[in-house]
Parts: C-alpha cells; structure tokens; sequence
C-alpha cells in the first residue's frame, strides 16, 4: 500500500497544544472527529535530551496508527512519508 493510498483511510496528526504535544489518527484533510492516541508534555521533548524521546514518541504513535490500519484494512501502510500539516491545522489556526 502506498502513501497515497493510506491517505486516503486516515493520517497520524501530531499538534502542540498546550504543555502538551498531542498524536491523533485523523481521516484526510480533517481534523474534525480525530481521535487522541497519544500525548507527552512537552518538556519531554525539548531541552536535554528531547530530540530522542521525541523521535521515540513519534515513532510509537506511527507504529500504532500502522498497526491499527493493519487491524482494518489488512494491509499495513508506509508510515515513512512524513509532510507538514496543512497551514489551516497548525498551532494559532482555528
């Protein structure tokens, strides 16, 4: 299953919001309805140390949302293919 393909059923969407940084599974384009997977403050991953539990939590919730779409669909999506979100979903964008 491709990228594209995987889009289409949902995406990982990680949000600061908050002293949190939040991992919700969304379907395309949307946030509405998106689901919370997945939080850690922020302090975790900032400052000393940071960089690694960050990649570490990104990399867990990635893993879930590929496990989960696995669980659905039967085919187990390249979670590989990161972008920014889109301007009208990123902190300060109602």
């Amino acid at each position: 299953m491709t990228s594209s393909d995987w889009r289409k059923v949902g995406r990982l969407a990680m949000r600061h919001e908050g002293n949190f940084w939040n991992a919700y599974y969304a379907l395309p384009n949307t946030m509405d309805s998106a689901l919370l997977i997945g939080s850690i403050a922020m302090t975790a991953v900032t400052g000393t140390g940071g960089c690694v539990r960050k990649d570490v939590f990104m990399k867990m919730m990635s893993d879930f949302v590929a496990d989960m779409l696995e669980d659905k669909i039967g085919v187990r999506p390249d979670m590989s293919d990161v972008h920014a979100a889109p301007e009208h979903e990123r902190a300060g964008h109602s």
